[in-house]
């Protein structure tokens, strides 16, 4: 359910549009923002709106970035994010950064990301520039195949985790559910991908032996998973937030004009009791500076029923990452993404990725 506002506003070419003018931009679950289209989104940035056309009436919206305060970037390369990041702290733009870190090198169901180590030397990177809790690790999703065992993943997710130990928080990932998406299926099955579906007990068994690695290895992350009904609290992992009100609150709280619209109240926190001890009530986060709040984070009920982000504004398109993952759902085929990539090319700063 959107909570920004919509007011008519002018296009470059002077025609007044209604545009949606929202405070917090996801980019994006649609494609690869970063990887593929920064340049093009930090230009319309600059310009003040950018347009998308609906997949499913074909209409074009538009959405302005006039009151843009807070933006969630995912990615499976957001390296060329380093040479705009700058801009964003000028402009008193937050942002955090969703990394799907995945290892399928030797499978091959990841052909055209950049090398594994290369990576990891980028979200290394990406954290020395914006800080340890701002760079979100996901190893999304967990794919199993005739070649790849749960086994096969935890091994995969242990060599990426000692890499990153120290680097990041949180460790988010899902369990690839092949049949409930239908692009998803025909897209591994035109490839010859020999995939498996998991099952309960295969779910459980992953949970456990993540878990027991995390303490092992002294990774001390938050586990969590993105959209998953599967409750698998037993070994501490949460159902994810990837829009997160509390994390925007976190990096965010001296922000009063997001505080206000996301409806957060900073509290001091008050001198020792009597007897030493600081009372906070029930559920308080704390914050730098002898702050507080308390949690307000509300789910976005447009989002499907097991995912837990708040509001925001998806600015991307479906049909446009040049990745080609097996797996890909934002793709319906391959072609029609590389065909929208060229185009893309022709006309790098039109107001829609595809240059439409």
């Amino acid at each position: 359910m959107a909570t920004w506002t919509k007011e008519n506003l002018p296009r470059e070419n002077g025609d007044m549009v209604p545009m949606q003018v929202p405070m917090i931009i996801s980019a994006s679950r649609s494609t690869d923002i970063p990887a593929f289209y920064a340049d093009w989104f930090f230009h319309r940035l600059k310009v003040g709106y950018s347009a998308w056309t609906n997949p499913f009436n074909g209409v074009k919206g538009y959405v302005s970035y006039r009151n843009t305060r807070f933006i969630v970037f995912w990615s499976k390369n957001p390296r060329p994010l380093l040479t705009h990041l700058d801009y964003l702290k000028e402009r008193n733009i937050g942002c955090y950064i969703q990394y799907t870190l995945n290892d399928y090198e030797k499978e091959g169901l990841e052909q055209r990301v950049r090398p594994l180590a290369e990576r990891i030397d980028t979200f290394k990177l990406l954290v020395d520039k914006l800080g340890k809790g701002r760079v979100i690790w996901r190893f999304d999703p967990m794919a199993l195949t005739d070649d790849i065992s749960v086994d096969n993943l935890l091994e995969k997710v242990q060599n990426i985790g000692d890499q990153l130990k120290g680097y990041t928080e949180k460790l988010v990932f899902s369990f690839a559910d092949i049949l409930t998406y239908k692009k998803v299926k025909h897209n591994l099955e035109e490839s010859g991908i020999p995939y498996h579906e998991w099952t309960n007990d295969q779910m459980d068994d992953f949970a456990h032996k993540l878990s027991d690695m995390n303490l092992e290895y002294g990774w001390n992350l938050q586990l969590a998973t993105c959209g998953e009904k599967i409750d698998i609290k037993k070994y501490e992992i949460q159902h994810n937030r990837c829009i997160d009100g509390d994390l925007i609150t976190r990096l965010a709280w001296r922000d009063k004009e997001l505080m206000k619209f996301m409806k957060v109240k900073i509290w001091d926190i008050p001198s020792p009791s009597l007897f030493g001890k600081t009372e906070l009530p029930e559920g308080a986060i704390l914050l730098p500076n002898n702050h507080y709040f308390i949690s307000s984070h509300k789910k976005d009920v447009g989002q499907r029923q097991f995912c837990e982000c708040m509001a925001s504004k998806d600015i991307g398109e479906y049909n446009t990452c040049p990745h080609l993952c097996e797996y890909c759902y934002a793709n319906a085929t391959k072609q029609q993404a590389i065909d929208n990539w060229k185009r893309h090319q022709q006309n790098k700063n039109n107001e829609t990725i595809t240059g439409k």
